[in-house]
């Protein structure tokens, strides 16, 4: 995945360098083990905390524990990111996800809830440009002119409940 965010944010953002790390939650998996290597470490991690987890009724060891760190220009997003930057790697991410379902002759479908109202226009416009060769788009947007003029295709509004294409 993390070739894909990358690309993605420096297609929205640009000049900046992006990365996505895993970190494993296990006492046993660092970052230098291979990926063959991590069922048996698991299974060492299962073993060692089984009789804890049925005593406490939770599972303690397992990927649902792992968690994933996201580095903007050397430096942790979280407590560093403005919004924007923000913004910018959540929607990389979901663009790196719809790009990795594309290679797999998936062609999935990219909703995008009011994110332009979130960007400045520079963002917006390249976000619009990485999005025109979609097949299926959803935008929605509280305020239209939010929303690049070249994005083009039917557009719906909604007054007092009723919808209607404008």
């Amino acid at each position: 995945l993390t070739p894909h965010v990358q690309a993605a944010y420096e297609s929205i953002a640009q000049g900046a360098t992006v990365d996505v790390r895993y970190r494993p939650s296990s006492p046993t998996v660092n970052e230098e083990h291979a990926t063959d290597a991590l069922p048996e470490a698991f299974h060492h991690d299962l073993y060692e905390r089984r009789e804890d987890e049925f005593r406490r009724g939770i599972t303690l060891v397992g990927p649902h524990r792992d968690d994933v760190d996201l580095v903007l220009n050397g430096l942790p997003m979280k407590g560093y990111a403005s919004h924007g930057e923000s913004w910018s790697m959540a929607l990389s991410l979901r663009l790196a996800a719809a790009e990795v379902l594309r290679g797999d002759d998936v062609d999935p479908i990219i909703i995008l809830d009011d994110v332009f109202a979130e960007l400045d226009t520079t963002r917006r416009d390249h976000l619009a440009t990485m999005i025109q060769g979609v097949t299926q788009v959803f935008i929605t947007a509280a305020v239209l002119d939010d929303v690049p003029a070249e994005l083009t295709g039917t557009r719906f509004t909604v007054t007092k409940g009723q919808v209607k294409a404008t």
